[in-house]
């Protein structure tokens, strides 16, 4: 037996295979395309090492794609023979893979706390965990469990820094802001290529609605995150985004041809990054050509994966935006077999939240907005149940102010508002808004202060 970086036991009697293993929870922290090669490496040095078949099998699910669930369940019937010999920890990640390979998440999540409390170094069941725990919505979970291992942690500790940027993120969408940057740029200082602590701070510039310090803060070259994996579309989505609070349209449309899509693969499409960016910029009033198209044609092909509620989403979103409204229907419909289908968190999200959201969308884009406003209100508080950040949700209720505005219902749009120009009082555009549904309602006093401050407002988008 042999031992990772952190000191926890490896069944394996090859050193070169903990080695490659430890080496892939390395890179797949540093978001390299490297990761899955060094699994691969490690099996080929040890093909009975239980812990590299589980990576395997993690990796293949990262896909986020049902056509692999095959090879996981091949992964599974390899690992069985040798399990028994396996310790309690490697063990309890067979038992997480099962789980996530089975859809339940939750469970998932489970096992993974269980490995966390007896093994808090373990740093692979401590990202799983963190990013599944940001799927599904839970914030306060993702802070907690964080905190629960940080005692011992330092910087003796091989990848500190990497849990440092995690508790940032988990900080931000807690609302922690002051203390999630502090984290953040300690992370960040630690390695400067750690693109989800880079990511953590873009958060909390976006929340706070300082663009101008957001653009600094991405200030990089797609040559110096060239060994990076298809993460870097996120982060340069919210440079992105810094670029539309600025108003520099042309910009954030360069940054999505030749940024966001550059990870774009036969394979592999960015749906999510791409349409969540092409919505915003129309809303902006940008034309934006018929980009709509790529991001229709894969989405079409994955309308009856439901592996995540927050990918279907966007799928929706694309064939909807794209007027392809027969197969958006039956996305909604494959949905709603699936939901009556299964159960735990996925399918009552999806039953609860996401077909009134996806039919909200569909009807926003056919123009019925009435329709549209009726059907997003009644889910825009649970909207978190889907997953995604607080930023990346925000474009549904950019859609939802919109839908209420366009359909003239004024009531509705006011009480959105008021609440966007507290949340988003940064926003030249969310004022305006509330401006001209307040002059509508009659209210001149109020509207003419909300014009005031939509002068003084330092940004441009909603």
């Amino acid at each position: 037996m042999y031992a990772d970086c952190r000191g926890l036991t490896l069944t394996t009697a090859s050193e070169g295979a903990a080695i490659h293993l430890d080496q892939a929870v390395t890179d797949y922290l540093d978001y390299r395309t490297t990761a899955f090669g060094h699994v691969r490496s490690a099996l080929e040095q040890d093909p009975g090492f239980v812990l590299a078949l589980c990576f395997r099998g993690y990796f293949l699910l990262m896909l986020e794609n049902k056509a692999i669930l095959p090879k996981v369940r091949q992964t599974l019937d390899e690992i069985r023979p040798n399990l028994a010999a396996a310790t309690s920890r490697e063990r309890r990640h067979v038992r997480a893979l099962e789980a996530w390979a089975a859809g339940d998440i939750m469970l998932a999540c489970a096992h993974w706390e269980e490995i966390l409390a007896e093994c808090p170094l373990d740093l692979m069941a401590l990202k799983l965990h963190h990013t599944m725990s940001f799927y599904a919505g839970r914030s306060q979970v993702m802070r907690a469990v964080i905190a629960s291992v940080l005692g011992e942690w330092d910087d003796k500790a091989p990848g500190y820094g990497c849990v440092q940027g995690m508790y940032a993120y988990a900080l931000e969408e807690c609302g922690a802001y002051a203390d999630a940057e502090r984290w953040g740029r300690q992370a960040v200082e630690k390695n400067p290529g750690d693109l989800w602590a880079i990511h953590s701070v873009a958060h909390v510039l976006e929340m706070e609605g300082r663009s101008a310090e957001g653009v600094k803060w991405l200030s990089y070259t797609p040559q110096q995150w060239a060994d990076k994996n298809p993460f870097k579309a996120h982060v340069w989505w919210h440079a992105a985004l810094f670029f539309l609070a600025q108003g520099d349209y042309d910009r954030a449309l360069d940054l999505y041809d030749h940024a966001l899509c550059s990870v774009n693969s036969e394979t592999y499409v960015d749906v999510s990054n791409q349409a969540a960016l092409l919505k915003r910029l129309q809303l902006a009033g940008v034309d934006i050509g018929d980009r709509w198209k790529a991001l229709a044609e894969h989405s079409q092909l994955r309308i009856h994966d439901h592996m995540l509620p927050f990918r279907d989403a966007h799928f929706c979103l694309a064939l909807a935006a794209h007027g392809d409204f027969d197969v958006a229907r039956s996305h909604i419909k494959s949905m709603a077999d699936f939901a009556a289908q299964s159960e735990g968190w996925r399918a009552e999200a999806t039953n609860n939240v996401l077909i009134p959201l996806c039919e909200g969308i569909v009807a926003y884009e056919q123009g019925h907005y009435d329709k549209a406003c009726n059907l997003l209100w009644t889910v825009r508080n649970e909207i978190v149940s889907i997953g995604g950040s607080h930023a990346q949700r925000d474009l549904f209720a950019q859609i939802i102010c919109d839908a209420a505005m366009r359909a003239c219902n004024l009531p509705a749009a006011r009480s959105l508002l008021s609440e966007r120009v507290l949340s988003r009082s940064t926003k030249k555009a969310n004022w305006r808004s509330y401006a001209e549904v307040l002059t509508a309602l009659g209210e001149t006093e109020r509207a003419d202060a909300a014009r005031q401050r939509a002068e003084a407002a330092p940004e441009v988008g909603a």
